[in-house]
């Protein structure tokens, strides 16, 4: 079942309300951002369910990355002109992630098309997400 948008982000919200743990310095930290009203929350790291969608955690080294991101198209090309909503799994793997630096796994929307980025530490794009299924 779908959730609409003002009631998944209350949903996610309510999961959230806790503060972010203190990094640990022989990780590496990798923040979630998405514009607006979008959600964007981490859910698998290396094929294991996360805990918390609101950032991952990982060790030196090679990982792959699951994030789902929702945003909302105008019009979304229904007769009525109603907004659409599109949920995508968004995946990502780099090879060198490393202890003590914060990344940065970005997400924004070009109409129907998702646009999902990490950024390494000093803010350059350093691998691109593939979009692993929409709906």
């Amino acid at each position: 079942m779908r959730l609409p948008l003002p009631l998944l982000m209350l949903t996610l919200l309510a999961g959230c309300a806790g503060p972010l743990p203190k990094p640990d310095p022989d990780m590496a930290w990798v923040e979630l951002r998405a514009p607006g009203r979008d959600s964007f929350m981490a859910q698998r790291l290396d094929g294991r369910r996360l805990d918390d969608g609101r950032y991952f955690q990982v060790p030196p080294g090679k990982h792959r990355l699951e994030a789902s991101y929702e945003y909302e198209v105008s019009g979304g090309g229904s007769i009525h002109n109603e907004p659409q909503f599109i949920r995508c799994r968004m995946d990502v793997t780099y090879d060198d992630f490393r202890a003590g630096e914060r990344y940065l796994f970005e997400a924004h929307a070009m109409g129907f098309t998702p646009v999902v980025r990490l950024r390494g530490p000093d803010g350059e794009v350093i691998a691109e997400a593939e979009r692993s299924l929409c709906l």
